[in-house]
């Protein structure tokens, strides 16, 4: 038997992964928690084998956990987010599994089927070293992109976007006219962990990549238009015209 917590701040998130998990009769969900805090105590109460482990909570995040429990006994971890920027982090860290919302059942079941091959005391005792040299570490900028696609996750160099636009909660990464790519971040996010030097802010809803930008000329009232090598016009508005002209 697989005694397992989830923690997750979102009440649905929870309920999604007791719903799969009572497909499996080895697998028995022993506390559900909605924070940090709340998983660390159920942690240390209940000893489970795997915790389903959201990343970003309230409080304590799901690294945070991890790091918390260094010097105790260590469940399995799976860290479950919908943010994949965290993707590398989590393989770094040497999680049993990474799962990306939103998953379906298919996708969950494969993780289950790691955690029961995934035995090795010593993995978990390298998670908690990987984890430390993770935490201490400056911030990165952004190396790739991670991104889902059909089951698999696929890494993009930033060089290969020519341009990226604001979709509500997400972003959407143009490699050309044809070939998108929907990301789960913010643009603001995106902004912070890419290379000023290289992209640069035009609109509240867009990026682009320096290198691809052919010419600008004036367009309808104080906008500016942007044009790509790949023939896309962008606007450029007067808020972010300030920031191009250190460019030009």
């Amino acid at each position: 038997m697989i005694r397992a917590i989830i923690a997750d701040d979102e009440r649905l998130a929870r309920q999604k992964v007791r719903e799969l998990a009572s497909a499996h009769p080895d697998l028995q969900i022993v506390a559900e928690c909605a924070n940090g805090k709340q998983a660390l105590a159920a942690i240390r109460e209940h000893h489970p084998d795997l915790v389903f482990l959201d990343i970003r909570m309230p409080g304590i995040d799901g690294f945070g956990v991890v790091r918390e429990l260094r010097g105790e006994a260590l469940p399995r971890i799976v860290f479950v987010t919908a943010h994949n920027e965290y993707a590398v982090e989590a393989f770094d860290v040497e999680a049993v599994d990474y799962l990306l919302k939103p998953f379906d059942r298919a996708r969950f079941d494969r993780t289950v089927d790691r955690v029961r091959r995934e035995g090795d005391a010593g993995a978990r005792r390298r998670l908690l070293d990987a984890l430390d040299r993770l935490v201490t570490a400056p911030e990165r900028s952004a190396t790739h992109f991670v991104v889902r696609a059909r089951e698999k996750i696929v890494f993009i160099d930033p060089h290969e976007v020519t341009w990226i636009g604001a979709e509500g909660k997400y972003v959407r990464l143009h490699l050309t006219p044809t070939v998108t790519h929907l990301v789960r971040q913010s643009i603001a996010e995106v902004e912070r962990r890419l290379d000023p030097s290289e992209f640069l802010r035009i609109h509240r809803s867009t990026i682009v990549n320096l290198r691809r930008v052919k010419e600008m000329h004036r367009g309808v009232g104080d906008d500016f238009v942007v044009l790509l090598a790949d023939g896309t016009q962008l606007s450029l508005s007067r808020r972010y015209r300030a920031r191009l002209a250190d460019f030009v």
